[in-house]
């Protein structure tokens, strides 16, 4: 039996991360919700089987580059896709030299999300469904 995989999804948007939940979960995913980075890494040392992280780069406490730069410093191979509202953020680039499996833009099909999410659970080796 494959196991489930079990998404981290950051962001401070409740309708963004309700509406992407709702979505990940209709394709057979699970779904855990931060608001922020802080809570996000709490929620990871706390334990519990995250897989992949969908990470917002604007939050307020700690945005997602910090909260990425603090993640690395404990798991290097967890893959996470950037989530961002603008295509020429220049934290993107910032983002990529701490290994990245993508970029979803906020406002593009939740289509595209899924894409990057199947292609960076083929491309790790541990997840596979």
């Amino acid at each position: 039996m494959d196991k489930e995989i079990c998404i981290l999804l950051v962001d401070d948007e409740p309708d963004f991360t309700k509406s992407m939940s709702i979505w990940l979960k209709s394709k057979g995913y699970s779904v855990k919700v931060a608001s922020d980075g802080k809570n996000a890494i709490k929620m990871m040392k706390e334990g519990g089987a995250l897989d992949i992280i969908f990470l917002d780069l604007n939050m307020p406490v700690m945005d997602g580059l910090e909260a990425l730069k603090k993640i690395r410093e404990f798991n290097k191979n967890i893959p996470v896709i950037i989530i961002s509202a603008y295509v020429d953020d220049p934290r993107i680039s910032k983002a990529n030299a701490y290994g990245i499996s993508g970029v979803f833009y906020k406002g593009k099909d939740f289509m595209e999300g899924l894409f990057l999410l199947e292609t960076a659970i083929k491309t790790h080796k541990k997840l596979k469904r």
